[in-house]
């Protein structure tokens, strides 16, 4: 059975745990870590199997464990992802927006083939991503417009400069126009699709992005379209927001249980 170490006790992390404790995820979960102690020490009081608490992120990787999952944010996988790597450890990374940091992004990336070692990306709270890699090199125009509720963008870094105050808005409104890569340094608790998008596709300054407020709305929308010369693909998501958290799609926490369970499953893969 494989061992799991968890980086980030939040609402992510925490369904995520939930799912291994009760067998959904044929797995043990053994070693956790959040840079909030309550956070980390709320999370084990909800389990039946105890993980131990570590001290530090670093520490989880250290440890007997195949995977850590990162559920903590853009700053920890630049933190903590090299040395997991290193530790020869898999990594399953949710806060993906770090890796459009081409630095960041090579670094892993080489780590991976010096260590022998596998980095997971779940599709988050879109879709058609196998789609989007199997048409990746006849691709010419690459877009997604994202939706949401003005409070689940609320705190985004764009709001520091911007004039746009999300409490008076009474109607859609778009808030953000431009590149994946833009859109991930702005808004990074929100818009990890794109980054998941552009990874698949021509990359992120090529990517475009529209962000819209809707105070009408009760649903996280993705709307994808992808050009070139295969023709023409499009995808439409609505997803409920995850009620712990109305910046993270459920089907964001869905899909990285599905990613989790298939890694420690032997079951026949469908999919590209």
């Amino acid at each position: 059975m494989k061992r799991i170490g968890l980086l980030g006790c939040g609402a992510i992390g925490t369904q995520i745990a939930l799912a291994i404790d009760t067998g959904e995820i044929p797995a043990t979960l053994t070693h956790v870590y959040d840079d909030s102690k309550d956070a980390s020490s709320t999370l084990v009081e909800k389990l039946k199997n105890k993980p131990v608490i570590v001290e530090n992120s670093h520490l989880l990787s250290s440890n007997p464990v195949d995977i850590v999952v990162e559920a903590a944010s853009q700053n920890a996988v630049k933190d903590a992802g090299l040395s997991i790597l290193q530790n020869k450890k898999d990594l399953m990374i949710m806060s993906v927006g770090a890796l459009l940091d081409e630095s960041v992004y090579d670094i892993l990336s080489d780590a991976c083939k010096d260590f022998k070692k596998t980095i997971y990306l779940p599709s988050g709270a879109i879709a058609g991503l196998d789609g989007i890699k199997s048409i990746k090199k006849e691709l010419e125009s690459l877009s997604i417009t994202t939706t949401k509720h003005p409070r689940s963008l609320k705190g985004a870094k764009f709001f520091e400069t911007s004039s746009i105050d999300l409490d008076s808005l009474n109607s859609k409104t778009t808030i953000f126009q431009g590149t994946a890569k833009e859109a991930v340094s702005l808004f990074p608790a929100n818009i990890n699709v794109a980054a998941l998008l552009s990874l698949c596709g021509i990359g992120s300054e090529k990517t475009m992005v529209n962000i819209v407020a809707d105070p009408d709305t009760n649903k996280n929308t993705h709307h994808i379209e992808a050009c070139g010369t295969f023709g023409k693909m499009t995808f439409t998501i609505e997803n409920f927001p995850d009620p712990a958290n109305p910046k993270t799609s459920r089907l964001a926490i869905l899909s990285a249980i599905e990613t989790l369970r298939k890694y420690c499953s032997d079951e026949i893969q469908i999919g590209t």
